[in-house]
């Protein structure tokens, strides 16, 4: 009996898509400024025609690794969530979820870094207002009225992103496990309504 020939890990045609997670993963690990089309076709072991049959060009390329991003993380948070009926219940679902994921923080993270880049910009700004909105509406949902929700929403995502600043960019001590759990869950006293 022939050995049929051993299978190959990744599959045979790289897709946009594939391209566009390398890009992502370029992006939480080295920046934005790191993707480039000959170390990614390297990094997926294939030629840099693959990616021209895709794409266009490099900024093509970051557009769509952004939407994906973006996909995803609406698909992470908010797909989620949404199985969740009681308002505190989901929020504290949320900042759980939150405080678990670390890629796309790192992500988050190197996107602000990049927020002059005309491709980032605008992403970030979609994201941002889904974000302000889905915490305003859920502390709407929790009782409070229109202008505490959406100064409770303001609050909270201040807080989210100074913690990314002082982690990620500012390279602040890293909190073990027990005092990280500590300080979400001192977060979500303040934050969540009783």
């Amino acid at each position: 009996m022939v050995n049929p020939a051993p299978k190959n890990d990744r599959p045979s045609r790289l897709s946009a898509e594939d391209w566009a997670l390398a890009a992502l993963d370029v992006i939480a690990e080295q920046g934005l400024a790191a993707v480039a089309v000959e170390p990614l076709a390297r990094r997926l072991g294939v030629t840099k025609g693959s990616f021209y049959w895709h794409f266009p060009s490099r900024e093509a390329l970051l557009v769509a690794a952004l939407e994906r991003w973006e996909v995803m993380e609406q698909e992470t948070v908010f797909g989620q969530l949404e199985a969740v009926p009681e308002p505190r219940a989901r929020l504290k679902a949320l900042f759980q979820l939150v405080a678990h994921e670390l890629k796309p923080h790192i992500i988050y993270s190197e996107l602000l870094k990049a927020l002059d880049h005309p491709v980032v910009q605008p992403v970030l700004h979609r994201v941002s207002q889904r974000r302000l909105d889905y915490l305003t509406a859920s502390f709407r949902q929790a009782g409070l009225p229109r202008l505490d929700a959406q100064n409770r929403a303001r609050l909270t995502y201040a807080a989210y992103v100074g913690f990314l600043q002082l982690s990620l960019q500012l390279g602040q001590p890293r909190l073990h496990h027990d005092e990280f759990e500590a300080y979400v869950g001192h977060v979500m006293a303040t934050l969540i309504p009783e």
